[in-house]
């Protein structure tokens, strides 16, 4: 009974360290696909919605008020000039992040996010680059940046798009980041699958507090079951 109850415990505490895992993959933020590429991200993952009324997984990140989703090609939908082109995880291939009007756009997570961040990026013409901050709107210490060069376009036919396919970027950081920041030119540059805690993109990492609460409920269910094999 004892060790179905610890076993019990430790399942909780893993599917709390799941949901702290961090991957915002653009899908469903426009009320349908294809769509156009006007759908303002706004409070999509901040408990709120899109300027489409769409709303997100609560993971409480705001974006810009220019941050934008744009519609991705898949095989046989031609909804833009960008496409992942098979790149990845195939649910996340139908939309990803630009911004049409500024040099950049950003996004802020109150609670703060340490270690490491990535995401996918196609930038075919004109290069950029992202910075991590500790403060938000882009402020405070510098924690990360990296440069952006131009990706290829080598894409099959069947993916009808100038910018494919996706490549992937990321940095490893030290100190807590509320902010990062994407520059470059305007409807040029495209993110997705944008990562927290890993600087590898799409690869979702449970959060320091959440996997130490896990090692200690590991732990405890092997003291329950050395006790009860010496009884």
């Amino acid at each position: 009974m004892i060790k179905r109850i610890a076993l019990a415990a430790v399942a909780s505490m893993a599917l709390s360290v799941s949901a702290q895992a961090q991957v915002l993959d653009f899908e469903n933020i426009a009320s349908s696909y294809p769509s156009g590429n006007n759908t303002l991200v706004q409070g999509f993952y901040n408990g709120g919605t899109s300027s489409a009324g769409t709303s997100g997984t609560n993971y409480g990140i705001e974006f810009s008020s220019n941050a934008l989703a744009i519609c991705l090609n898949t095989p046989g939908v031609n909804c833009s000039n960008t496409s992942r082109g098979g790149l990845g995880n195939p649910s996340s291939a139908r939309g990803g992040l630009f911004f049409l009007t500024g040099s950049e756009t950003y996004m802020n997570r109150n609670a703060g996010f340490m270690n490491g961040f990535s995401f996918f990026y196609s930038a075919a013409n004109t290069g950029g680059s992202f910075s991590v901050w500790s403060g938000l709107n882009g402020t405070g210490d510098l924690l990360a940046s990296l440069s952006l060069g131009t990706t290829p376009s080598t894409c099959g036919i069947e993916y009808t798009a100038g910018f494919c396919p996706f490549v992937a970027a990321g940095v490893n950081f030290a100190g807590v980041a509320k902010s990062v920041t994407f520059a470059g030119a305007a409807n040029q540059i495209v993110f997705d699958d944008v990562t927290f805690g890993n600087s590898k993109p799409g690869v979702s990492v449970p959060e320091p507090a959440s996997a130490a609460l896990l090692a200690a409920g590991m732990a405890g269910l092997v003291g329950v079951a050395r006790r009860r094999r010496k009884a």
